[in-house]
């Protein structure tokens, strides 16, 4: 596939990110590619360039890819990124080798490795409240009370449990290695199509993450007695009260990264992230 046209996508609250995307800009332009600027938090200006582009180059940490992928994902765009964030899992670059890479994606020495995202809705009654997808997770939590909240799961039309927990992660496999990693899940490979259901803190409930046939519809009914919160890969906030219905499956669309390291690469930044950060 041919680049023509390029977007860059700094971080507003990275001011390092900034000059890092002239220079991604300029390298791009001296190479004969169109390319665009604009901010990752300011998704008007975003929708505005995005269906001229073949790339979308984004500067920072996980979240602003994630942000990133959301909006590219439904216009067919691929997703590359500079990891100027903290963990870096989605990243493809680092700040000491992104100019080789990307000069080499540039030229076609590139492979596109497509991501399974999630599609919810939620409803209160018969009425759809919001829809959203989600690369990474859709999570219902408790609210600002320290309260279980109680979540009848059904997955593919059958009763799976009821859980009594501070929440309920359904995570794809590239959120495996977020929220649901921490919350004792297990670690997918990030191009497997499957859910996983991991419990948050559960109590005197079902307590081990569960991972699903790809393909499956999960319905989830909440219980409480005062607020929840659903949010889709840590954004999107909504609230949530006693008997409304999420369902979440598997989304038509599908992010899109761009990759110029090898194939076998993911499994070499799990043990490179894994390690424990030196004390002081």
């Amino acid at each position: 596939m041919s680049i023509n046209r390029v977007g860059v996508l700094s971080h507003p609250k990275i001011a390092e990110t900034t000059e890092v995307a002239e220079q991604v800009v300029a390298a791009l332009r001296e190479w004969g590619i169109t390319a665009y600027r604009a901010s990752t938090w300011d998704t008007p200006s975003i929708e505005t360039i995005i269906s001229n582009l073949d790339l979308l180059v984004v500067l920072g940490g996980d979240g602003s890819t994630l942000r990133a992928a959301r909006v590219a994902t439904r216009h067919g765009v691929m997703v590359t990124s500079i990891n100027m964030g903290r963990l870096g899992f989605l990243s493809e670059m680092q700040l000491s080798d992104w100019r080789t890479s990307l000069r080499r994606m540039i030229d076609g020495d590139h492979w596109i490795e497509e991501r399974m995202m999630l599609h919810t809705e939620a409803f209160r009654e018969t009425e759809l409240m919001g829809s959203r997808d989600a690369l990474n997770d859709v999570v219902i939590s408790r609210g600002t009370l320290a309260r279980i909240v109680r979540v009848r799961t059904v997955v593919d039309h059958s009763l799976l449990t009821t859980y009594a927990c501070d929440g309920l992660i359904v995570a794809t496999a590239t959120g495996s290695t977020a929220y649901a990693l921490a919350a004792g899940g297990p670690i997918l490979p990030p191009t497997l199509r499957n859910m996983v259901l991991v419990p948050i803190a559960p109590h005197l409930s079902l307590d081990k993450p569960i991972v699903l046939s790809q393909g499956s519809i999960v319905e989830m009914f909440v219980g409480t007695d005062h607020q929840a919160i659903l949010t889709n890969d840590g954004q999107d906030e909504l609230t949530l009260r006693n008997g409304d219905r999420v369902v979440v499956q598997a989304s038509k669309y599908f992010t899109k990264f761009l990759r110029a390291q090898s194939p076998d690469y993911f499994y070499h930044t799990l043990m490179s992230r894994l390690k424990p950060e030196p004390c002081d």
